[in-house]
C-alpha cells in the first residue's frame, strides 16, 4: 500500500461551492459589483475553516458541514451582523428595499416619500379662566369665600358678553359677507336668515363698557344692580329676530340643499374658527344667551349679602328680565303660530274652520300615528285640533288637513288602556303584536256625526302623558272662557291652570334642533 499521510488536514478534501450558494443581486448597476472571496483563516492549530465574505461580513461554516443552499431570501439585512458602521446600514437598507420589489434602482436618486396628510388644526377654544385665577395668593387672601363667588358670577356674565359679540361679529365675517360676494345665496335670503345681527353687538358692547367703568383697581365690580336694571330692557330688540327664527330655520334647511352652500357650510365647519358648531349654532346663540340671563342674575344674588346695595337692584333685575323674556315668547309664539297656519293645505273647502285663522297661540304640535299606522303630524292650537299629513309641494313644505278638524270645545277625549285597540290593521298585525298596542288615546267630536274619531298612538308613556296634560288643558281654559264671569271667576280648578299656563311659558325652555316626533313642542322661547 501507498504510505498515506494520517493527518486529517491532508486527507481532508475541501467540498466545492454549490451554484445555488452564491448570492445572486438583481440590482443593476456597474457600482453595485459584489464579488465572493475566500480567505483562509487559522486559529491555534485548529482546524481550517473556509470563510465566505461579503464585504469584509463573514459567515463561518464548518469546513465538515454540508453547504446548504439558500432557498428564499426574505432579508438580507437579516444574515448581516450588527455594526456600528453608518455607510453599511444604508447598504443594507436599500437592499431590504430591493427584496421588497420597490422597484427602483440604487443608482437613481430616490424620490422622497409622500408625507402624511397634515393633521386637521385644532377648534379653537374659549378662553375658561376665572376670576379667582387671574388674582396672585397675597391677593386671594384679601376676600373672602362669597365675595369670591360673587366676583366670579359677575365675571361669568362678563365675559359671556364677549363672547357673544365675539359670535356676532364672526357670523357676520366668516358666512354673511362671503356668501354674498361669491353670490353663494342673495341679499335677501341672508337678510331672512342673519336678521339684523349687527345690530345688537352695540347693545352688548354697552354694557361691557359700563361693567369696565364699576371695576376696581382690584378687579372687582362693587355695584352691578342699577346697571342691569338700567340695561335689561333694552332687549326687547330681540323680539323681531326670535319670532322670525323659524322661518330662517326652515329657509336655511331649504338652501342646504344646494351642493355650493352645502361645500361652503362644510368647509366652514372643519375649520378652527367655527369650534365644530354649524351655521345655526352661531344664529342661535342670541336666543340661547337670552334664557341665561335670569340664571346669570340669581347666581350673582346668590352670593350676595342681604345687606348688600345690590340685594334689592338684583331682584327687581331678575323680575325685569323675566318680564322680557315672557314678552318676547309671546310674540315668537304668534310668529310661528301664523307660520304654520300658513303651511297648511286643504283638500275641502269645509275644512276651513274659521277658528284656525283666528288662533294667536299653537300649544303644543308633533307626529304621531293613527290607528292604520299612517303618520300624522298634530296640532293643537287654542280654539282648534288639527290633524295633517305631511307633503311636498313644488319643494315646499306643507301639511294637507286630514279628516274634519275639531274644535276644542266639542272635544272629547278618551285615554285608552295598552291593549283596548288593535293598531295597524291585519298586513301590519301579521308582522306586530298588535293586538297590545301601548301608548294609545282617542280624540273625537261630541257628536258623532260632524266627524270621525281618532285614535292615535305615541312611542312612550311620557309622551303619552304630555299630550293627555296639553288637550286637557286647553280643554278646560276652552271650557272656563264659555263660562259666566261670575261662575268663571269662582272657579279655583280654572285659575290655577291658568296660572300654571302663564308659568310654564316662562319655565320651559324649546330648541330649534329636531325632537323626538312624538314629543308635542311648545312653541316658546323659554
Amino acid at each position: 500500500m501507498t504510505d498515506i499521510d494520517a493527518s486529517p488536514e491532508r486527507n481532508f478534501k475541501r467540498p466545492s461551492l454549490r451554484r445555488r450558494s452564491s448570492f445572486t443581486f438583481l440590482t443593476p448597476g456597474p457600482q453595485w459589483d459584489f464579488t465572493l472571496k475566500r480567505k483562509r483563516r487559522e486559529k491555534d492549530d485548529k482546524d481550517d475553516v473556509d470563510t465566505v465574505s461579503l464585504c469584509s461580513f463573514d459567515f463561518k461554516e464548518p469546513c465538515t458541514k454540508r453547504v446548504r443552499p439558500l432557498g428564499r431570501v426574505t432579508s438580507l439585512a437579516n444574515l448581516i451582523s450588527p455594526v456600528k458602521n453608518g455607510a453599511v446600514r444604508r447598504f443594507g437598507q436599500t437592499l431590504q428595499a430591493s427584496f421588497r420589489g420597490d422597484g427602483r434602482s440604487p443608482g437613481v436618486p430616490q424620490q422622497k416619500p409622500c408625507s402624511k396628510a397634515a393633521a386637521p388644526t385644532p377648534p379653537k377654544r374659549r378662553n375658561s379662566t376665572l376670576w379667582s385665577e387671574t388674582l396672585d395668593v397675597h391677593q386671594k387672601g384679601t376676600f373672602s369665600t362669597k365675595e369670591i363667588k360673587r366676583q366670579e358670577a359677575i365675571f361669568e356674565l362678563s365675559r359671556g358678553e364677549q363672547d357673544l359679540i365675539e359670535d356676532l361679529k364672526l357670523a357676520r365675517k366668516a358666512y354673511h359677507d362671503p356668501m354674498l360676494k361669491l353670490s353663494i345665496m342673495s341679499e335677501e335670503e341672508l337678510t331672512a336668515i342673519f336678521g339684523d345681527l349687527d345690530a345688537y353687538i352695540p347693545l352688548h358692547e354697552d354694557l361691557l363698557a359700563h361693567l369696565a367703568k364699576a371695576t376696581g383697581q382690584d378687579g372687582t365690580v362693587g355695584q352691578i344692580g342699577k346697571i342691569v336694571v338700567d340695561w335689561l330692557p333694552r332687549l326687547n330688540a330681540y323680539r323681531a329676530y326670535c319670532s322670525n327664527q323659524l322661518a330662517a330655520k326652515a329657509l336655511l334647511d331649504q338652501k342646504k340643499q344646494d351642493p355650493r352652500v352645502q361645500d361652503f357650510l362644510q368647509r366652514c365647519l372643519e375649520s378652527p374658527f367655527s369650534r365644530k358648531l354649524d351655521l345655526w349654532s352661531f344664529l342661535d346663540i342670541p336666543r340661547s344667551r337670552l334664557v341665561k340671563y335670569p340664571l346669570l342674575l340669581k347666581e350673582i344674588l346668590r352670593h350676595t349679602p342681604p345687606d348688600h346695595p345690590d340685594t334689592a337692584s338684583l331682584e327687581q333685575a331678575i323680575s325685569i328680565i323675566q318680564a322680557v323674556l315672557a314678552d318676547i315668547n309671546m310674540k315668537k309664539g304668534e310668529s310661528e303660530c301664523q307660520y304654520y297656519i300658513d303651511k297648511l293645505e286643504y283638500l275641502d273647502d269645509r275644512q276651513k274652520d274659521p277658528r284656525i285663522e283666528q288662533c294667536k297661540s299653537l300649544l303644543c304640535h308633533g307626529e304621531l300615528r293613527n290607528k292604520s299606522g299612517t303618520k300624522l303630524h298634530v296640532f293643537l292650537f287654542t280654539e282648534v285640533l288639527v290633524l295633517t299629513r305631511p307633503v311636498t309641494r313644488n319643494d315646499r313644505h306643507c301639511f294637507q288637513v286630514y279628516r274634519q278638524p275639531i274644535p276644542v270645545q266639542d272635544l272629547v277625549l278618551e285615554d285608552l288602556q295598552d291593549g283596548d285597540v288593535r293598531m295597524g290593521g291585519s298586513f301590519r298585525g301579521a308582522f306586530s303584536n298588535a293586538d297590545k298596542a301601548k301608548n294609545i288615546f282617542r280624540v273625537r267630536f261630541q257628536d258623532s256625526s260632524q266627524g270621525q274619531s281618532h285614535t292615535l298612538q305615541v312611542n312612550d308613556i311620557f309622551h303619552k302623558q304630555q299630550w293627555l296634560n296639553c288637550l286637557r288643558t286647553a280643554m278646560l281654559t276652552q271650557k272656563d272662557s264659555t263660562l259666566p264671569e261670575s261662575e268663571s271667576l269662582s272657579t279655583p280648578a280654572s285659575n290655577e291652570v291658568c296660572t300654571k299656563r302663564r308659568s310654564s311659558t316662562v319655565s320651559t325652555i324649546i330648541h330649534m334642533e329636531e325632537t323626538d316626533e312624538n314629543c308635542p313642542r311648545k312653541e316658546t322661547l323659554e
